[in-house]
C-alpha cells in the first residue's frame, strides 16, 4: 500500500551515509538523486531524504524496514552501531507484538526512530 515516504533531514550527507550503512544489510541502497533529494530502496524509491526547510527539529517519525531474516536485523543493528547511531533497543524478540516479531530500534541523525524487523521465526 505504501508507495514512498519522504523525510526531511537537516544534513543530507550525514543522513545518506546513515541510511547507506543501515539499509545495506537489508538489501537496500541508494536508487536515485534528484537535485538534493536522495532515494533508497530494494526496488523502486520507497524512502526519500529531502532537505529540511524549517530550522526547528521535525517531530519524530517511526520507520520500520522489513528484514528477510533475523541475521539481517542483526546486520542492520551492527551497521547502526558502526556509524554511531543512538540505540533505542538492541535486537530481540518482541512477544507483545507477536511471537516471532524480532526487531532492533535506533535513531537516525535527525532523531527518528528507525527499526529493522523480521516477522518470521
Amino acid at each position: 500500500m505504501l508507495d514512498h515516504i519522504a523525510i526531511q533531514v537537516h544534513d543530507i550527507a550525514a543522513s545518506a551515509d546513515f541510511y547507506d550503512a543501515v539499509l545495506a544489510p537489508l538489501g537496500g541502497e541508494r536508487k536515485k538523486q534528484f537535485g538534493e533529494n536522495i532515494s533508497f530502496g530494494v526496488t523502486g524509491h520507497p524512502l526519500w531524504l529531502v532537505p529540511a526547510t524549517d530550522p526547528v527539529p521535525a517531530r519524530e517519525l517511526h520507520i520500520a524496514f522489513a528484514a528477510a531474516d533475523r541475521a539481517a536485523v542483526d546486520g542492520f543493528y551492527a551497521a547502526a552501531l558502526a556509524v554511531g547511531a543512538e540505540v533505542l533497543h538492541a535486537p530481540r524478540l518482541w512477544p507483545d507484538y507477536h511471537e516471532s516479531y524480532y526487531g532492533a530500534f535506533v535513531r537516525d541523525p535527525d532523531g527518528n526512530n528507525v527499526e529493522a524487523v523480521c516477522h518470521r521465526p
